[in-house]
């Protein structure tokens, strides 16, 4: 029997947000050609659900972002392009001003030289914004994780009457996860700064999915060749629901993270069949089948 130290474990993230977007206005003056960068404004006149109106810090660099407009005009903000919708990957400033990407890579280094290039629409351009980021990526720098499935101990306190009658039904679970700030130099990974920028979202939502891995691939402690490959792992919906820095002049900075998750908690296991019949060297044995079987055609006489 192996013993598994917690070694090569993993967590995997997927970007997500609650199935309401926002909305906003693309201004000739929002825009900056040169720059290439733009801003959205509010018209809370004109809007009947100031609920959906943007505010600063719902799109955070990295995020996979689809532009509409509500009135079927162009997009013509951006340079040369005649359609009514466009997703493109972002860079969000400290003040708000956004740069667009055509990968996540470029936007998380946020150079001006591998954006967009913008134009100055001709009008006002209504939009309505969502998070269409479909890809999970490895968080950097965790240190360790906790996952509970037991419903009951889930600490709802911290979370506001709204929040919580919203979401009190889905709770399967909670968990926390720690890592090690960084906020900048990986262009592959998750990096840790996104789970606090996440907990501050209050429009989009704080939600993403998860893969907690047990056993990754590679991981091989029994010294089993068949099980190198072998993958086991947690796999579910959750929410940010506290997240906090751990600071000191003489230590590393960590971050934790704490989440409840919503609906099933499901554990995955990526395993070879224990069962089956392979050769002396190892291979399994090719299954050999008429093509005709099931088809109610005879099978050819040799």
């Amino acid at each position: 029997m192996s013993v598994y130290l917690g070694t090569f474990g993993k967590v995997e993230l997927r970007r997500k947000s609650d199935i309401k977007g926002f909305r906003a206005t693309i201004k000739p003056s929002d825009v900056s050609v040169t720059n290439k960068i733009f801003g959205l404004t509010v018209e809370t006149e004109l809007e009947p659900d100031p609920d959906e109106n943007y505010a600063l810090g719902e799109l955070i660099t990295g995020d996979k972002v689809q532009f509409k407009s509500t009135d079927g005009s162009v997009l013509d903000f951006v340079d040369s392009y005649t359609g009514a919708m466009a997703t493109y990957w972002v860079y969000v400033d400290e003040l708000g001003g956004i740069r667009l990407f055509n990968s996540f890579a470029h936007a998380v280094n946020g150079l001006k030289t591998n954006a967009v290039t913008l134009a100055v629409p001709g009008n006002d351009i209504p939009i309505r914004v969502d998070i269409r980021s479909d890809q999970s990526r490895v968080l950097a720098q965790v240190t360790n994780f906790e996952l509970n499935t037991e419903r009951e101990t889930v600490d709802t306190t911290s979370l506001s009457d709204e929040f919580r009658s919203r979401i009190s039904t889905l709770m399967s679970g909670s968990g926390r996860m720690t890592c090690f700030w960084e906020y900048t130099g990986n262009t592959t990974k998750e990096l840790p700064n996104y789970l606090v920028e996440l907990v501050l979202r209050t429009k989009i939502g704080s939600d993403f999915r998860a893969q907690f891995y047990l056993k990754a691939p590679g991981y091989n402690p029994g010294g089993v060749a068949a099980r190198i490959n072998d993958e086991v792992f947690y796999d579910f919906n959750a929410v940010i629901t506290a997240c906090a820095v751990q600071f000191a002049t003489d230590n590393v900075v960590q971050i934790t993270a704490d989440f409840i998750t919503t609906g099933k908690v499901n554990l995955r296991m990526h395993t070879l069949q224990e069962d089956a019949i392979v050769q002396e060297d190892g291979d399994f044995i090719p299954l050999e089948q008429n093509s005709n079987i099931n088809t109610g055609s005879p099978a050819p006489v040799p």
